[in-house]
């Protein structure tokens, strides 16, 4: 197997930063090689530097790249005092209102989406709400719309929750469950890359943007939260993970409580 050279891996750096705003620290130079091997046996390539001459003309094997070098750890309720503060404070606030829009602006694989639509449909009812869980990766985009989880991932859903929006597969689908039909059409998902410029989207009542800052430089932090801010409305509420911060990146936000943020009304 080729050994991926110090000259190569810059170049997929400065690819991912270019693509998408990731730093890819000399720490992740081992998941560079492991993760593009496979695709360098298949097309019979001598060299990282030969695949990425490839992806330079593929589009479609460029995007398959970023897919691979996209990390997309996720799973179902994490960081759950989010979730608490979604039910007990915002949601109670939006019950009056027209439909409540939320944005998941980092939903990978939909565990995250999935979380906050069985939030909001316990804290809303039969109110209206809609939910674009967005992200750069199309594999993981693919995986999220067919909501087919292994049994073992249910393990982080509440008993009650799991029972009323997960369906047990049966058959060819033992050991596996599926998200409910019904919560499942609360969810679009679309591809979107943060570090672009956005497509024409309404406002919406609350932002996710968790577990992907912290691979953003602080000037592309920047940039990435001044494209969405305008598109929360003022009194809507920003979240960001436990693990990052919003320190310098922007004035326009309020901080109530670890990673929840506050648009003020204008």
């Amino acid at each position: 197997m080729p050994t991926l050279t110090d000259k190569e891996f810059k170049s997929f750096r400065e690819l991912m930063f270019d693509l998408a705003g990731i730093n890819l620290t000399e720490a992740k130079k081992p998941l560079v090689s492991g993760r593009l091997a496979k695709r360098l046996g298949q097309h019979a390539l001598d060299s990282y530097g030969d695949y990425f001459k490839l992806i330079q003309s593929d589009q479609a094997e460029r995007q398959m790249a970023l897919d691979l070098l996209t990390t997309n750890e996720t799973y179902f309720f994490r960081e759950p005092k989010h979730f608490d503060f979604l039910a007990n404070t915002i949601a109670p606030t939006l019950r009056n209102q027209g439909p409540v829009r939320i944005w998941c602006g980092a939903s990978s694989t939909g565990e995250e989406p999935y979380t906050i639509a069985m939030t909001l449909a316990e804290s809303l009812g039969h109110m209206r709400f809609d939910i674009l869980a967005s992200d750069i990766s199309s594999r993981v985009l693919h995986t999220a719309q067919q909501a087919l989880y292994p049994m073992e991932d249910a393990g982080d859903i509440p008993k009650p929750l799991r029972a009323k929006y997960c369906l047990k597969g049966i058959g060819s689908q033992e050991g596996r469950f599926l998200i409910d039909r019904p919560l499942r059409e609360r969810v679009r998902f679309e591809s979107i890359n943060l570090c672009a410029p956005l497509p024409d989207m309404p406002r919406f009542d609350v932002i996710f943007l968790r577990n992907v800052m912290i691979y953003f430089s602080m000037e592309t932090k920047r940039e990435v939260v001044a494209r969405m801010l305008p598109l929360l409305r003022p009194g809507g509420h920003f979240i960001i993970s436990h693990s990052e911060s919003l320190h310098g990146v922007t004035d326009q936000l309020q901080l109530i409580k670890p990673s929840i943020y506050f648009k003020r009304p204008n």
